[in-house]
């Protein structure tokens, strides 16, 4: 089923229409009108082929741009969308007291952040940034010394030169695997974008672990989403070099780590072989507790800048954590061999705001827990399978995991909030292929910074039992006002297929 988030859209002969991810012109004896239609600069559309899709027909690229159409007034009738907003503000009653917990986890983490700075004498001339190499670049490594007290780790590595968490896994993991060496995943099957990482799918011979004679295995997780206990006090074999932990659930219907469930497992490789490496896949988890993997033993662990630890304003960049060696590995894999950790210029301008993001890191991912406490509330009120569900939730989970149970739902749900967003709100977000992933994925991320989904953003693989992950948001209110339109728009889509 087609939705689009105007009926005058839908009526405008000429109009493009969204029909499986591809997009296809309507034969039209006339052109759309000038009032109804503006030009928009779509020259980095192929960066993917559907994050933030334009909603148009033939993409010229360049200077010409392309034909996005503009809703001339709200699709949904505005007393459905009153009801959607009550709906939203009483159930953002109930949640109000689980804001205090949440706050008072930000004063523990905020107050780390801080004495690390202190003991650190950061001062403004640590954002002077470097050209070049970078070599000898002050704040670079007081940075570095910051996020390793942060962590609780003997080292770290915080570098713009990172385009993903994922490049800073695959960095770690290439950093510590030699041919003839075992992967262990422990928490089931790891994010759809390592998969291509370790050779499971892509293309043979493009550079994955696997390419390089570095075996793999994976542990299933229990029926109830948690870590199998039994099977990891066992798991570890010879040839077991490396165990990579998942913190958050990625594109699972699975809980969050705890960092005390971290700590068991760590406790549970190292007592069948204390030679094997633990390494943490942070994302999502960065302040979502008061601790970090590394301060409870963990090797190394890795993240994404335009995620939590990232404050929602730096541009770009990722971070490895964890003992000194195995962070200087990882490096020489950014870099090269001989060159390591003191290289990598960084302009001041985007030095400080790595600073300042750390700083803001702690607040921000406090605001995106409540949105997330807010949406599974309201969404549980629906009638959704809500992961982690309503209530108080140890750990505080920076996803919310909503089962839609259906490509229409997940389409209109991530169309309502591409709308609510403040960048591309014309945009209407369509299922694609992506590079990194298997299947069809569905974005909606109208963000300041392209792709951070810290800001506020929903996505989703285009699969059953079609689920939502929704997570960021700078201020909780944000969720709320998206919420109202969400809902509002899945009621629509509900109606319009059961007629």
């Amino acid at each position: 089923m087609q939705f689009t988030t105007s009926s005058a859209a839908r009526a405008a002969p000429g109009a493009p229409c969204v029909d499986g991810g591809a997009l296809q012109q309507r034969a039209a004896p006339a052109a759309v009108p000038e009032r109804r239609r503006r030009r928009v600069a779509a020259a980095g559309e192929g960066r993917s082929a559907n994050r933030t899709k334009w909603a148009s027909g033939e993409l010229s690229g360049g200077s010409a741009g392309a034909v996005v159409l503009e809703p001339l007034q709200q699709a949904v009738p505005q007393v459905q969308q009153l009801e959607a907003s009550e709906l939203v503000w009483e159930a953002a009653e109930e949640v109000r007291p689980l804001f205090a917990d949440i706050d008072r986890m930000v004063h523990a983490n905020l107050k780390r952040v801080q004495q690390a700075m202190r003991r650190q004498r950061i001062g403004p001339h640590h954002f002077a940034g470097s050209t070049g190499y970078g070599h000898g670049d002050l704040g670079r490594a007081a940075l570095d010394d910051v996020v390793a007290e942060v962590m609780g780790a003997e080292a770290a590595a915080v570098r713009i030169q990172y385009v993903s968490g994922t490049h800073a896994i695959s960095s770690a993991l290439f950093g510590c695997l030699r041919p003839g060496d075992e992967l262990l995943a422990v928490a089931g099957s790891p994010y759809d974008t390592l998969e291509e990482v370790i050779g499971l799918r892509g293309t043979p011979g493009i550079g994955s672990l696997m390419d390089f004679g570095v075996g793999y295995r994976k542990l299933e997780l229990q029926p109830s989403g948690e870590v199998d206990w039994e099977a990891l006090a066992s798991a570890v074999r010879p040839e077991t070099k490396v165990a990579l932990v998942q913190r958050s659930c990625g594109y699972a219907l699975r809980p969050t780590l705890r960092i005390d469930e971290i700590e068991r497992a760590v406790k549970a490789i190292k007592a069948q072989n204390p030679d094997v490496i633990v390494v943490v896949d942070n994302c999502y988890g960065e302040f979502t507790d008061v601790k970090e993997p590394p301060a409870v033993g963990a090797d190394l662990c890795m993240g994404s800048l335009i995620k939590n630890g990232g404050g929602t304003i730096v541009s770009g960049g990722g971070y490895v954590a964890g003992r000194a060696d195995l962070v200087e590995r990882a490096v020489a894999r950014l870099t090269a061999p001989g060159i390591g950790m003191d290289a990598g210029c960084v302009p001041g301008e985007t030095l400080r705001l790595m600073f300042q993001g750390l700083w803001l890191a702690p607040q921000m991912v406090g605001e995106a827990l409540k949105g997330g406490r807010l949406a599974a509330q309201v969404l549980s009120r629906e009638g959704f399978n809500v992961i982690p569900a309503p209530g108080p939730c140890s750990p505080w989970s920076f996803i919310t995991a909503v089962e839609l149970g259906s490509k229409e739902r997940m389409v209109a749900f991530c169309r309502a909030v591409q709308q609510c967003c403040p960048i591309g709100s014309y945009i209407h977000p369509v299922p694609g292929v992506t590079p990194g992933y298997g299947d069809e994925v569905i974005f909606a991320d109208g963000t300041f910074i392209d792709g951070s989904t810290a800001e506020l953003s929903a996505d989703g693989p285009i699969r059953p039992p079609y689920v939502v992950y929704c997570q960021g948001g700078t201020h909780w209110t944000h969720w709320a006002y998206v919420l109202e339109s969400a809902v509002a728009a899945m009621r629509q889509a509900d109606a319009a297929g059961s007629s």
